[in-house]
């Protein structure tokens, strides 16, 4: 790739940074999102973690050997570490390609262990930017945490396909009186409890269960919940679930069930990434529905942000 090239991606990645940056700072943020696949050449997605940039890289045909492939991202990154002052050594690269199913995400990259501890909104999460294709905290989410944090005081909060557990610890932040996370992965359980615990959150009303979401949730007692977040993968076919997932297909039994173990007055998140989901209204147990994905898309995802955010109330 010629000269060129790389002046534009300086010049491209030197406009937005200032301006997120800004941003972060006015927010008091200091996890976000820089730039993704804004110029065609460079088809990366560059996240800013406190001292540590994480850099994806989507697959595609690029037409260079493994030399030009490892000269280019070298010289990608010493953009980056130039344009954000954050050294290249703490610059960490991914390969980000589409995984069938979920299975993937649950899958170590390295036998190594890289975590570092990061902050949002004066709460401590541990992150992984070298071992896992997700880092531990999905940044997009970052205002629909906080509006889980304002409404849990004194409720019984459950958190399904919870990942490292970021909504529990916002719930519990937020005075919530008991809080239920489930997830799949063994790992991902023990990362959320991790998570409480470094954030000295902790209470015996707080549990942590591996499980497939889609048969537990059935085995829940009817009005045991005040508020349910679920944020489900679009595909799963783990070998750890009985049943394989599609969440276009599947929604309306996921959503009737969570509304049957709501109590009356409760509040569902259901949040989704399928790019071209259709909620079936007509089917779902309730008409209190409100579309809150563009109030809930951060300021540096405007525009690039391909999920879908519902409040859904019982």
């Amino acid at each position: 790739m010629n000269e060129e090239k790389f002046i534009m991606f300086h010049n491209r990645l030197t406009k937005v940074y200032r301006h997120r940056s800004k941003q972060a700072q006015k927010q008091g943020i200091s996890c976000y999102r820089i730039y993704d696949h804004d110029l065609p050449e460079f088809p990366v997605c560059i996240e800013l973690y406190e001292a540590h940039i994480y850099i994806a890289e989507y697959k595609r045909n690029h037409g260079m050997d493994e030399t030009l492939h490892g000269q280019w991202i070298k010289q990608t990154i010493e953009v980056i570490a130039a344009v954000t002052g954050i050294a290249p050594e703490k610059a960490h690269v991914k390969l980000r390609q589409r995984k069938a199913g979920r299975q993937g995400q649950y899958q170590k990259t390295d036998i190594t262990q890289h975590e570092i501890i990061v902050q949002e909104h004066g709460l401590k999460f541990i992150v992984n930017l070298e071992d896992y294709l997700d880092t531990g905290l999905f940044l997009d989410h970052r205002i629909t945490r906080k509006m889980v944090m304002e409404e849990s005081a004194g409720k019984r909060v459950l958190n399904l396909f919870a990942y490292t557990g970021s909504f529990s610890v916002y719930a519990a932040a937020g005075r919530a009186a008991a809080i239920t996370t489930v997830d799949l992965s063994h790992t991902y359980t023990q990362w959320a409890e991790r998570n409480m615990q470094l954030n000295a959150l902790e209470q015996p009303g707080y549990s942590f269960v591996q499980a497939d979401v889609l048969q537990y949730i059935k085995e829940v007692p009817a009005n045991t919940y005040d508020l349910i977040v679920m944020d489900p993968p679009t595909f799963s076919n783990s070998k750890r679930m009985d049943d394989i997932l599609d969440i276009q297909r599947d929604h309306v039994s996921l959503v009737n069930d969570c509304l049957r173990i709501l109590s009356p007055g409760g509040i569902l998140y259901f949040s989704t990434n399928a790019r071209k989901f259709m909620l079936d209204r007509d089917r779902l147990q309730t008409g209190h529905i409100k579309d809150i994905t563009r109030a809930t898309t951060p300021f540096d995802f405007e525009g690039k942000l391909f999920r879908w955010c519902y409040k859904l109330e019982k």
